[in-house]
């Protein structure tokens, strides 16, 4: 495993990450344009990983990489859908404090070579909160149908997941320190 190459799957994740200020600055005037470039982004977080392992090109730096643009993206969709008085604050700030937890805790893990892989249920809290944060975005902008309950509610089991495996993951991580 190579500490810094630039391979495909390192692109998609850059790729996220550059897609993020696209995304922020668009989607309070234009939020199906907002929508479109949220889904693109997510749909390189799930491709980069696939690509790394079926290529056999899972470097240190895509393992570290790749969860820190999730995060990126998925915080700063929270925030501006707290700016758009479409979340609670709260609910983001649990799921945001979860999520630097867990990174932290990968990072410490990562130093000491120890990998801690994703787990089923962070990769489900991920799908919901993509299809909520959509959810939350395009309330009544498509055909004037309101989806803003079905984000509400997608939010609420995201939170519950969060919380559910961010404690999978630290207990997963005093178990291998």
């Amino acid at each position: 495993m190579s500490t810094l190459r630039l391979n495909l799957p390192t692109v998609l994740t850059l790729s996220r990450i550059v897609l993020i200020p696209v995304f922020v600055f668009t989607v309070y005037q234009h939020p199906v344009f907002g929508a479109i470039v949220f889904s693109i982004a997510s749909i390189t977080d799930f491709l980069d990983g696939y690509l790394a392992r079926r290529s056999g090109e899972i470097t240190k730096f895509g393992i570290i990489l790749d969860p820190i643009a999730d995060k990126f993206l998925v915080i700063s969709a929270l925030i501006v859908l707290v700016d758009m008085e479409r979340l609670p604050a709260w609910i983001a700030i649990i799921i945001i404090v979860r999520e630097f937890l867990v990174t932290g805790l990968r990072a410490v893990a990562l130093s000491k070579d120890i990998v801690i892989p994703a787990e089923i249920g962070g990769k489900i809290k991920t799908s919901t909160q993509i299809i909520a944060v959509l959810c939350l975005i395009l309330m009544g902008s498509i055909f004037d149908i309101d989806l803003y309950d079905v984000g509400i509610v997608l939010i609420w089991i995201a939170l519950v997941l969060s919380v559910i495996s961010g404690v999978q993951y630290t207990v997963s991580f005093w178990r291998k320190m």
